[in-house]
């Protein structure tokens, strides 16, 4: 099985350009707000360190950024948390589509939580810093300090398009992203 993992900067896209290829994908913060909801190992293991944020089950994700806002080591607990879950859903993920040719890995902190394998095929999101920005103004849960924080605990976009096979600029045009998936899937 080859494994891509989608790599790229807060907003450039990674989620629709790993649903182009076409195979099965591990959307990690898909998988987050499910355990949000149904998950309350996670909400008990998010109240006993973080009381004061985390008040009833299912998670709101108010009371999520709230913490992360409030308090700057909050946002690396709550990491540690969840990754802890996201790895064993990812192996999940992985067993039940053994069989398949490829996988793609939508996972936000993907090497800096050390998620990847060696033989990962990266593939980083290159999209401008201005289409980030109006994309992400888009979502009505868009927070700039929010955005900030995770921004600081992500390995620089250099480093990551450094280690990554293959770079696709992103213009946010089907046309193109279509183009760049179908020469990777070549090239692989």
């Amino acid at each position: 099985m080859i494994r891509i993992g989608i790599l790229g900067d807060i907003g450039s896209g990674k989620s629709h350009i790993a649903k182009k290829f076409g195979y099965p994908v591990f959307d990690a913060d898909l998988e987050v707000s499910k355990l949000y909801k149904t998950n309350k190992k996670i909400f008990n293991n998010l109240k006993k360190i973080l009381p004061k944020y985390f008040s009833s089950f299912p998670i709101d994700k108010k009371e999520v950024s709230h913490a992360i806002l409030d308090k700057k080591n909050n946002l690396s607990k709550i990491v540690k948390i969840i990754h802890f879950e996201i790895r064993k859903k990812m192996k999940i993920f992985l067993r039940r589509y053994k069989n398949k040719k490829i996988v793609i890995l939508d996972i936000p902190l993907l090497l800096e939580n050390k998620i990847n394998n060696k033989k990962d095929i990266l593939v980083f999101i290159d999209s401008k810093k201005t289409d980030i920005l109006i994309r992400l103004k888009k979502r009505k849960e868009f927070n700039k300090r929010l955005f900030n924080k995770f921004k600081k605990i992500q390995l620089s976009l250099d480093y990551k398009k450094k280690k990554s096979h293959f770079i696709i600029k992103n213009d946010f045009t089907e046309r193109t992203a279509s183009k760049y998936v179908k020469d990777i899937l070549r090239q692989i």
